[in-house]
């Protein structure tokens, strides 16, 4: 009998057009060689063009969701990305604290803290934006601002470098664990590992050549997502940032031309690249009429 793959649960808003969002997360998942379960915290009116609206879900259905999930299952790792509104931000951090009946908190929270959308929608109230500093950030073991992003949880520039680092230092200061943050949009794609030694802190950058791609709709969704598959794996955090840093440049390289607008990734490109003969036999039976 195979083993049984790492649970990992994804707590995230509905992109209809599947480039981000938790069916995008589920791709993701699944091409990790893990199984994916997701709670929705949000819907939404988008394609490759923009988001166009947003919807919270009830808090109370979210609340239902995440402890009938835990009930039942043992999760390996959780992402975490679109919440939404300052309630369900409330919602999901009252779940870490007192994610099982034990008390025992839930491994491997991957924080992916989403505020705005690449088309400059807000996918996160003030209330929410403020609460997720003060009460989410110290839950998750990572946590992976982009720039902007980065920008707007520390009240700083982060263009550069430099800057990258003071603000994954402000963030440790905030109580994050460990914090990638992502420079994909920089002329060179820098990201910046800063994570917990019993030494203290040690940073760790990676670099790569920027890609000529319009395919890279909910790139920051498979990041964290596959950061949070190799934590459920067992790998250590270097490895897991370097392992999903390759596997979003090989999602973007191995993208089809989708949509009139920023097209996503191809999260399962790996299907085409591991494709067997299939193991079927089929045989014919011919039966005689009497007719």
């Amino acid at each position: 009998m195979a083993a049984t793959p790492p649970v990992v649960l994804t707590i995230a808003g509905f992109d209809p057009s599947s480039g981000a969002g938790v069916t995008a997360d589920i791709k993701t998942i699944a091409a990790h060689e893990c199984y994916g379960v997701a709670c929705i915290t949000a819907l939404t009116i988008q394609s490759t063009q923009g988001v166009r609206r947003v919807q919270a879900v009830d808090p109370n259905l979210i609340a239902e969701t995440l402890e009938e999930l835990v009930s039942d299952l043992t999760v390996a790792a959780v992402h975490i990305g679109m919440l939404g509104d300052g309630r369900v931000v409330e919602v999901v951090t009252n779940f870490l604290e007192q994610a099982s009946p034990e008390k025992v908190r839930l491994p491997h929270v991957v924080l992916d803290p989403i505020l705005k959308s690449s088309s400059g929608t807000d996918l996160l109230d003030a209330a929410g934006t403020r609460l997720l500093i003060e009460r989410l950030v110290p839950l998750a073991e990572m946590v992976t601002p982009n720039l902007e992003e980065a920008s707007a949880l520390t009240g700083m520039a982060v263009t550069n470098l430099e800057q990258m680092g003071q603000a994954a230092a402000r963030l440790h200061g905030l109580g994050a664990a460990n914090v990638v943050v992502t420079g994909g949009d920089l002329e060179k794609a820098i990201d910046l590992l800063s994570f917990s030694t019993a030494g203290g802190a040690e940073r760790e950058i990676f670099k790569a050549d920027r890609q000529r791609s319009n395919a890279t709709h909910g790139t920051g969704c498979a990041f964290s997502t596959a950061l949070a598959c190799h934590l459920a794996h067992g790998r250590g955090i270097p490895e897991a940032v370097l392992l999903s840093k390759a596997y979003v440049s090989a999602a973007i390289a191995n993208a089809h031309p989708l949509g009139k607008g920023t097209g996503p990734l191809h999260h399962l490109f790996r299907l085409g690249q591991q494709r067997r003969p299939s193991a079927i036999v089929s045989e014919t039976e011919h039966v005689h009429s009497r007719n």
